[in-house]
Order: C-alpha cells, then sequence, then structure tokens
C-alpha cells in the first residue's frame, strides 16, 4: 500500500499534525500532538476502517516520535489511549499511569 504523510502546523497553538494521505492525496489517517512545556501531549490518531491493519498508525507515529526526539529533547511525553493501542505504546516504551474512567453526557 502505498501512502504518504506531511508534517502540519495547524492555526491552534502549539498543535501538530501529521496525516497519512494515499496515491490520490486523499487524507485516509492522522495523528497529532500538542506542546504544553514541559510536556508533549499525543492526541487524536485516526485510520480509516480501509485503510487499517497495514502499518498508517505505525508510520504516523514514527514519524511524530522523530519530531519530538528532535525538537523537545527533555519533555515528557504523554497520551490517552484506547485498549486497542496499548500494545503499540507499551512497545514503543511507554508505562502505564494511573487508571482513569472516561465519562461523557449530552448536553440538552
Amino acid at each position: 500500500m502505498e501512502f504518504k504523510v506531511i508534517k502540519i502546523k495547524t492555526n491552534a497553538q502549539n498543535l501538530y499534525g501529521w496525516i497519512a494521505l494515499d496515491s490520490g492525496d486523499h487524507p485516509i489517517g492522522h495523528i497529532f500532538m500538542q506542546v504544553e512545556p514541559p510536556k508533549v501531549k499525543f492526541m487524536d490518531a485516526w485510520v480509516h476502517e480501509d485503510f487499517r491493519r497495514k502499518g498508517i498508525f505505525t508510520s504516523l507515529w514514527d514519524e511524530r516520535w522523530e519530531y519530538v526526539k528532535k525538537h523537545y529533547k527533555g519533555y515528557t511525553a504523554y497520551a490517552w489511549c484506547l485498549p486497542m493501542s496499548l500494545g503499540l505504546l507499551r512497545k514503543k516504551g511507554f508505562e502505564e499511569g494511573e487508571t482513569c474512567i472516561y465519562m461523557e453526557k449530552e448536553i440538552k
């Protein structure tokens, strides 16, 4: 599967993203991070369901990680993740923090 990854700086303060594009330049995945000195928050990763299990998420992760290592040495990276992402984060050397529970309520 051929795809390319491009880095973007959003208009939001300190928010960076990487977007995976297929051969027709259609977005098939993205990953973001926000700089909160002295931390970097890894956030909002997505891959289109038709393109999952093809290495796109890992490629996006690796691009972001290389950028972080180059520009944010000494910072602490952190992330909230779903159970399906735990394996990759553990593989990348992240350690589990405290357990928390996501809560939501519809606004009426």
